[in-house]
């Protein structure tokens, strides 16, 4: 792992890694979105308006669930937006980002379901990269295992503090235990789930298809993941938060594959 990328020199100003890897999944997703929207015919300017409605949704959001979940970390009202260094709910930066998207559509209407299909694997992307960020400011650990993949976070992370809490650590201890990567096993699904989204969407009969599969493959892939991980305990049903949404976006998504698949075929690029 590697948190601080660098110091500005003269500044005192460090630069985490796991801001820079949103950044980057930021731009990214924003680039992927712009590409995909003029393929499909829909308006490009649409999407970078759209763009910002989506990250300031999605930062609030993925914030304000963490908090919800974790006010104990909380110490005053800066830690309420600090962000740039972890701690945050990709869940709650989907209900955030789709927040501010639905106000965005009010206020200026666009064709909704070809413009989701084109978010779609640019989420897939914003996925990994946000996943290796997790692994880089060492949040998001797994549980402790003895796998030849496991691997140990210094003194002073998240693990090693979380495993000191649980009392399975000496405070004395230079390295946390061996620990399941749950990170990089998101980012993994991340790629794969990507490459299934560019494999169908040529092949996609009806708009609204990719967005209906991601969500289903990212709530698949999710609650695995999740069973693994090492900072976050049950809260309803035996499941961890996540995995609780997991379920209701799964179902959400089978309802809109069922819906979708009793129109006409037909896509907005046929038409435009």
């Amino acid at each position: 792992m590697q948190p601080i990328l660098m110091e500005v020199p003269g500044w005192g100003i460090k630069i985490h890694s796991y801001g820079v890897m949103i950044l980057l999944a930021c731009t990214g997703a924003l680039w992927i979105t712009a590409w995909r929207a003029r393929r499909e015919k829909l308006e490009v300017s649409s999407v970078y308006e759209l763009a910002g409605w989506l990250f300031l949704g999605g930062v609030i959001g993925a914030r304000a669930l963490f908090v919800i979940r974790h006010p104990e970390t909380v110490h005053s009202a800066v830690d309420l937006i600090r962000s740039w260094q972890g701690g945050n709910v990709f869940y709650g930066c989907i209900m955030g980002g789709l927040t501010g998207s639905l106000l965005y559509w009010w206020r200026r209407p666009f064709p909704f379901w070809p413009m989701a299909d084109a978010v779609a694997p640019a989420l897939a992307v914003g996925i990994t990269l946000g996943r290796i960020g997790c692994f880089l400011g060492g949040c998001c650990y797994g549980s402790v295992c003895d796998l030849p993949w496991a691997v140990r976070f210094p003194k002073g992370t998240h693990a090693w503090l979380g495993q000191i809490e649980q009392g399975i650590l000496p405070p004395a201890a230079e390295f946390s235990l061996p620990v399941h990567p749950t990170q990089l096993y998101a980012a993994l699904s991340g790629v794969i789930i990507l490459a299934i989204l560019c494999a169908y969407f040529p092949r996609r009969r009806r708009d609204g298809e990719v967005m209906a599969l991601l969500m289903i493959l990212y709530s698949l892939t999710r609650w695995p993941i999740e069973s693994l991980r090492g900072d976050e305990t049950a809260v309803f049903a035996g499941m961890t938060l996540s995995q609780n949404i997991s379920v209701g976006l799964l179902l959400l998504g089978l309802v809109f594959w069922v819906q979708l698949s009793s129109r006409p075929a037909g896509r907005h690029v046929d038409s435009a």
